[in-house]
């Protein structure tokens, strides 16, 4: 299996071109290339619960972003 090749990489800004949050912009944080994801700050967040830890002593949510497929983010110049 040969190495997969993206147009989009880690620190780039790109804009979503479909789904919830259509027309965003943001950050690429990470490529995730087994998925054919990226996770761009800001955008298709969820709210995830959070077990209290040493540092969270009462738990709760947490807004998380969560990966959008490649076919959907467009490269943006800044």
């Amino acid at each position: 299996m040969a190495n997969k090749k993206f147009k989009v990489k880690k620190g780039d800004q790109v804009m979503i071109i479909a789904g919830d949050d259509k027309g965003k912009t943001g950050e690429v944080l990470k490529v995730l290339t087994k998925n054919d994801a990226v996770i761009v700050a800001g955008c298709k967040l969820a709210k995830k619960a959070v077990k209290p830890s040493e540092e969270n002593k009462d738990g709760g949510f947490e807004n998380k972003e969560m990966p959008i497929h490649i076919s959907n983010v467009k490269k943006v110049e800044a």
